[in-house]
């Protein structure tokens, strides 16, 4: 047999880190290829019937059927989404427990809740799905047609208003406050305990107006028992484009948005969350997703891990600001 000599000389180290960093990118590649091997727990952190919940089922069955893998989805209601928040952050970090929530348990929640549970470095952006106005809302019977409307008659008796959300904290109340802040207005917050009870108050009158979500708002707009006066996006709604923005009625680039995203336990691997991403962002390519976004009064979006982070960041810092200057707390 011949003796075979191993070489120790420069070469052949460079020869074996070479060698190394190529099984390295096959095995990300074989990981990448094989995630997932077994179903994943998609946490939503809401009750059943919300946005996130819709959103989760969706793109649950999607994820499914182009993985042939279960994504399993598990509703943990609590605290306004921050358990279920919390529970991801603390899973494994091997992409098999995810959360689909409101950006605000990773925006808001942490400026918010001086004793949370995690923090916004334990959960991991992956994909925005959706981002969604908030429809400043009155009742049909109000002689106020706009927003402008609103800054007119505030200006003239400060305070004259009263606008609901459904809840201290939520992002209804510190979009009020952002009002507040930016106007120079005075528009009296009040809060209730959920969204449902302060719709049917708007509606007959009892409070002057409040800011909602797109999804409870659009079929009571379209219905004509709520009248719409603007919108929080800095662009017209493509399902309300007779409703002007709030920046074009006297506050220019304001914004206020609500967003659906996907997120992971940090530490997750690298090419599990592209993997996700680049999956998640077919199917909310798919013509019929895009019709059941539409159905929400949501927007699309397909962004990467790294855009997702970066306006994450922008938006925490915005909200920051609301909560210190506003002193809002959480009920």
């Amino acid at each position: 047999m011949p003796l075979i000599r191993y070489s120790r000389g420069p070469r052949a180290a460079l020869c074996l880190v070479a060698l190394l960093a190529g099984l390295s990118v096959v095995g990300q590649a074989q990981a990448q290829s094989t995630y997932p091997q077994k179903p994943v727990r998609l946490i939503v952190p809401f009750a059943p019937g919300g946005a996130s919940d819709i959103l989760a089922r969706t793109l649950g069955q999607k994820l499914s059927e182009t993985t042939g893998q279960s994504f399993v989805i598990e509703n943990k209601p609590g605290a306004g989404g921050t358990l279920g928040a919390e529970l991801v952050a603390k899973s494994p970090a091997d992409g098999y427990t995810l959360l689909l929530a409101d950006v605000a348990v990773h925006t808001i929640a942490p400026k918010l809740y001086p004793k949370l549970g995690y923090t916004q470095e334990q959960l991991l952006p992956v994909i925005n799905l959706a981002t969604f106005a908030h429809i400043l809302i009155t009742a049909p019977a109000s002689t106020l047609k706009s927003f402008a409307d609103v800054l007119a008659l505030d200006k003239a008796k400060p305070g004259r208003f009263s606008v609901a959300s459904s809840g201290n904290g939520t992002s209804t109340h510190l979009t009020i406050e952002m009002v507040n802040m930016t106007a120079a207005t005075q528009l009296a917050h009040v809060p209730y305990k959920g969204g449902g009870a302060a719709i049917t108050d708007v509606m007959g009158g009892q409070v002057d107006m409040m800011f909602i979500g797109t999804p409870p708002a659009m079929p009571l707009i379209q219905s004509g028992k709520l009248k719409a006066l603007a919108v929080t996006t800095t662009k017209r709604m493509s399902t309300l484009p007779q409703v002007p923005t709030v920046s074009e009625s006297g506050l220019p680039q304001f914004e206020s948005i609500a967003a659906q995203g996907i997120f992971a336990p940090a530490g997750t691997p690298r090419d599990v969350v592209q993997k996700l991403n680049t999956e998640i962002a077919k199917i909310i390519r798919m013509p019929d997703v895009r019709a059941k976004w539409d159905q929400l009064g949501a927007e699309p979006v397909d962004n990467t891990p790294q855009q997702f982070a970066t306006w994450l960041s922008s938006e925490a810092l915005k909200w920051g600001k609301v909560i210190q200057v506003s002193g809002a707390k959480p009920d």
